[in-house]
């Protein structure tokens, strides 16, 4: 029978996994290809990601990965804006195809029907070709091809059909400019994997989100009908319980972390993969905290105290940073929060802060 892990047990595991136990030694690059990933519906949000994670992290470092074009910005998992490396990219894309194409039926299917799809995939290809557009460059222009037809819908379905990814200064600190779009293999100088490996995906997952069940790996990626991939994968794969009886999976050369090792507190960004890649997160976020933190397609900046989500956080106009905690905190836990509130309003604004206030 499975070893049962406790919740404490799955929320150390899981913090370390992600490398919030302890600062990490990662360079940015690693951490990104570590996680397979960072939320990037913010552009300030990966920045805040890794600099709640390594030990020595400054804006540049992200910045010119972007600019060198070693990461790179896309729609990927759950149809939403990541960073990852760009080889990430080329087995990611192809492989993640089949959300990409649910998000774009589900949204523009009856204004493409009856488009012949590869041939609107060609042309937006010829118009991406050598150039960045933005998205609405790219509907007018798609226009004069298809006439009649709704330039949104032709420029998002090119954007599911085309593997293109979206270059800087797009995705870098403080951004607020339009999103060009370019081609994939051009911007990065090679082509997309063309048999992508859901299985290496699947023990990269592990090995940095699990122990996690069959319908966290599908909540991550947006794929469905893992049930069977994963079921071919038990013989390479350790199998546990979670507290509800529910069966999780793990790759064969990680252990369970100690669940009395102490969680520091950690401030996180918007959006952040933490929150988010599980079905069950209750290993991190209370189902009450998550229906506040997470409303509608937003999900708020938190901070997590003894390993969970306690409250959350933001940036007031007055460059003041508001910790608004759920629960109140005992003064050892207030100290420790107001001390990683002041040296993340100093990555935020530099030496010219304010002060944090906790309210």
């Amino acid at each position: 029978m499975p070893h049962q892990l406790s919740l404490r047990t799955l929320n150390r595991t899981y913090l370390d996994r992600q490398l919030l136990l302890r600062h990490s030694p990662h360079t940015p690059l690693q951490a990104i290809e570590h996680l397979m990933g960072l939320q990037a519906q913010e552009s300030n949000s990966p920045y805040v990601s890794l600099w709640t994670r390594l030990g020595d992290f400054c804006h540049g470092d992200l910045t010119a990965l972007l600019h060198e074009r070693r990461v790179v910005r896309a729609k990927l998992h759950r149809n939403t804006q990541h960073l990852v490396s760009a080889e990430d990219f080329r087995q990611l894309r192809p492989l993640l195809e089949p959300v990409l194409k649910r998000a774009r039926q589900g949204a523009f299917g009856r204004a493409i029907s009856g488009l012949d799809t590869a041939e609107l995939a060609d042309a937006g290809r010829a118009l991406m070709s050598g150039q960045g557009l933005t998205r609405p460059q790219l509907g007018r222009r798609l226009t004069e091809r298809f006439p009649g037809r709704d330039r949104q819908a032709l420029a998002y379905a090119v954007q599911s059909l085309v593997a293109h990814v979206h270059p800087p200064p797009s995705g870098t600190w403080g951004d607020r400019s339009a999103t060009p779009l370019v081609l994939a293999e051009e911007w990065i100088g090679r082509p997309v994997e063309e048999r992508p490996r859901v299985e290496a995906a699947i023990l990269r997952y592990l090995a940095a989100y699990g122990p996690a069940g069959v319908m966290d790996v599908q909540a991550w990626s947006g794929l469905t009908r893992l049930r069977s991939v994963l079921e071919g994968m038990r013989p390479r794969l350790r199998t546990y319980e979670d507290p509800a009886g529910r069966e999780l999976f793990d790759v064969p050369d990680a252990s369970p972390a100690d669940p009395d090792e102490p969680a520091p507190v950690r401030f996180l960004a918007a959006f952040d993969n933490l929150v988010l890649s599980h079905a069950d997160r209750s290993r991190v976020i209370g189902d009450e905290d998550r229906q506040r933190v997470i409303t509608g397609s937003e999900v708020r900046p938190t901070f997590l105290v003894d390993g969970f989500v306690r409250g959350i956080w933001s940036l007031s106009a007055g460059d003041t940073l508001r910790v608004l905690p759920y629960r109140p905190l005992a003064p050892h836990e207030e100290d420790e929060t107001r001390q990683e509130a002041e040296r993340l309003l100093g990555f935020l604004l530099g030496p010219a802060s304010n002060g944090a206030a906790i309210g």
